[in-house]
């Protein structure tokens, strides 16, 4: 499966999250994403969801789109 960089993520929706990392469930041993609801502050949510559905395409408007793409933030656009 592919591997997932932390960093910051758009949801389809437009909510932005960073990616914390990955973890195993402890019973089935899938693979989950750690991530947190930006802007970061006392009532951000984390949250934790199967890599593979973090990573899937789903259907808007007719075509597909990924679920969550990486995204630049200006610290890391500037030399």
């Amino acid at each position: 499966m592919k591997k997932l960089e932390p960093g910051t993520y758009q949801h389809y929706k437009g909510q932005k999250y960073l990616v914390i990392g990955t973890a195993k469930h402890s019973e089935t041993l899938e693979e989950m994403v750690v991530y947190k609801a930006l802007p970061d502050n006392d009532q951000s949510t984390m949250w934790v969801r199967p890599l593979k559905m973090f990573l899937e395409k789903v259907k808007i408007d007719g075509r597909m789109v990924p679920r969550f793409k990486k995204i630049l933030t200006p610290s890391q656009t500037t030399p």
